[in-house]
């Protein structure tokens, strides 16, 4: 019966009848309807993308995930005891983190209300995180707001994240299975989800402008100090170069951007009176006009003093290649050359052995470049003509071939015919480690539309930032009171990471699944994989495991599955003696 409702007046809605429903949620179904082609009489259960497409989406919401995570275990130790579950989406509608009871695991996972879930408004109809990016403001929707009949139980309420330069970026979300049946009852939940996505985009710009001048501001003097309103962020001349989205309401005209303008066009202050705002003065003196004639309370911050290396100047400048490494040589080198190449049209193959992160460095390439361009991702291995034909009128960008060495003859002729006729289709190409165009059934008129630059990603055994990538990974994936006992680390440093970081991570994966505690030691660990075949390593290869293991004789036997006197007789052998 309450189906039968709830299509009914779906259907009213259309038809330009007025319902008492939210003018937001009026709107949404008409987009369900007429843009996205939605039947509300289908009940289409929730949507969990795939654990790889999570993978990749968690990579590139990793710096957003890491400084909200705080904040939003401060909000759900706040509601959890209301049977709240707390959903973080990053701008394409997918969760990527995620708090909730694990004793409604199952219920929740059902729902949709879990990692891995897609809300995008296209795909799960009018619904909180969906109907949230759509808008750009926060809003609740409750049980039968929701156009699909699935989701009518649930009440979720959701608010925007912008990021510094007020680009949408996530959504933040709190919902429940099931909720007193008043929509006012979700006011408060309304208040929370808005006041924490902001206090995420503060801390988003304190952590994004260390090196330049904050100037915070807040109606009221007494949370100035503590939980102010909005931030701007300064360069030295005074010029904005970093907000949150709370800027745009405080400040006059803030239906123009405000990046790129002057402190003093705005406010009657400029960059020589931001020390007179500093925590020194007492809140109530510290008053910003502004040019309309409004008061505001500011709290300015200077820039952090602390000397930047050349290492920290480098890697600030490479942007979202800056994640690819830490300090190891090789890899750096590699990001440099990368971040070069991300600016021009060039083609590149990246070559790596299974699991290096060759598609993980194609993406951030890709992000280094121009902006506004699309991704298009194919894998090779069983691509079809009818694929790659399929991307004849794809928009502009990078076209990403995934084991580039796989191509079947129909594919490779339809690559060429569609490379002819696009030539604002940059390639970007992955292979094996052993590529090599000469000895591959890969016609050569094909090979040079894409042959270009070559990036070769070292076996995470040859790296010598292991102990980096490692926390990297485990703070990624682990709660932030769990650790890694030392004897754990040093067993993970010593193996041989056949399937690279890829097995690194399912490693650790599995490690925290099964922990009984907060600690992982040795026996957490899962058992290392048989060894592989041969395990004999040519010279070079081998003065490079020596030099990735800092000629740590003991690891480098490890993860060579041989003794260390092993290792010793072959470095005597080899002449090899290590660096001064």
């Amino acid at each position: 019966m309450l189906d039968r409702e709830h299509i009914s007046e779906i259907d009213r809605v259309l038809n330009g009848e007025e319902t008492g429903r939210d003018r937001l949620v009026s709107d949404s179904w008409r987009r369900c309807v007429e843009h996205y082609g939605m039947d509300p009489t289908r009940p289409d259960p929730a949507y969990i993308v795939s654990e790889t497409r999570l993978r990749e989406h968690r990579e590139q919401s990793e710096r957003l995930i890491a400084i909200a995570r705080s904040g939003l275990q401060t909000l759900f130790r706040q509601v959890a005891g209301q049977n709240y579950v707390l959903l973080l989406a990053d701008a394409k509608g997918v969760c990527v983190d995620f708090f909730g009871d694990p004793r409604f695991e199952d219920d929740l996972r059902q729902a949709g209300l879990y990692l891995g879930s897609d809300w995008s408004e296209d795909l799960a109809g009018t619904c909180g995180v969906g109907s949230c990016l759509v808008t750009g403001e926060a809003i609740t929707i409750h049980q039968s707001d929701h156009f699909g009949l699935a989701h009518t139980p649930l009440s979720c309420t959701a608010a925007p994240i912008y990021d510094t330069s007020g680009q949408l970026t996530a959504v933040l979300d709190i919902s429940l299975l099931r909720s007193p049946s008043p929509k006012s009852s979700q006011n408060l939940a309304l208040s929370l989800v808005t006041a924490s996505a902001r206090r995420v985009e503060m801390a988003n710009l304190m952590a994004s402008s260390r090196r330049d001048w904050v100037l915070r501001f807040s109606t009221s003097p007494e949370f100035l100090d503590v939980d102010p309103e909005a931030a701007v962020s300064l360069n030295g001349s005074g010029r904005i170069i970093g907000m949150t989205k709370g800027a745009e309401q405080l400040c006059p005209d803030h239906s123009a951007s405000l990046i790129g303008r002057h402190i003093d066009d705005l406010l009657e202050v400029s960059v020589d009176d931001l020390p007179n705002l500093m925590r020194g003065r007492p809140t109530e003196e510290r008053v910003l006009r502004l040019k309309d004639g409004r008061a505001l309370f500011g709290h300015a911050i200077a820039p952090q003093s602390t000397p930047v290396t050349s290492r920290g100047r480098a890697k600030a400048q490479l942007g979202a290649l800056s994640g690819i490494s830490g300090p190891d040589p090789v890899m750096e080198e590699l990001a440099q050359r990368a971040c070069r190449l991300a600016r021009t049209s060039v083609p590149v193959t990246i070559l790596g052995e299974t699991g290096t992160g060759k598609e993980y460095l194609a993406r951030a390439i890709h992000v280094s470049g121009a902006s506004g361009h699309s991704f298009h991702a194919l894998r090779c291995a069983g691509l079809t003509a009818e694929a790659v034909r399929a991307l004849a009128k794809a928009a502009p960008g990078t076209l990403f071939l995934r084991g580039v060495e796989d191509l079947c003859a129909e594919a490779q002729g339809a690559l060429l015919w569609l490379l002819d006729d696009r030539d604002d289709l940059r390639v970007i190409a992955t292979a094996g480690p052993q590529f090599d165009a000469a000895t591959n059934p890969i016609r050569s008129d094909l090979f040079f539309r894409f042959s270009g630059a070559v990036l070769m990603i070292p076996a995470l055994r040859m790296r010598r930032d292991f102990d980096w990538m490692l926390e990297r990974l485990f703070r990624r994936r682990a709660p932030s009171d769990m650790r890694l006992t030392p004897a754990a680390r040093t067993e993970l440093a010593g193996r041989d990471w056949p399937g690279n970081i890829r097995e690194l991570a399912h490693v650790l994966e599995t490690a925290l699944a099964t922990a009984d505690g907060q600690v992982i030691d040795l026996p957490d660990l899962p058992p290392r994989p048989p060894l592989r075949a041969s395990q004999a390593e040519p010279e070079h290869d081998f003065e490079a495991l020596l030099a990735a293991c800092q000629w740590n004789m003991s690891q480098v036997a490890r993860r060579l599955g041989v003794n260390r006197s092993t290792v010793l007789r072959r470095v005597r052998k080899l002449g090899l003696k290590p660096p001064e």
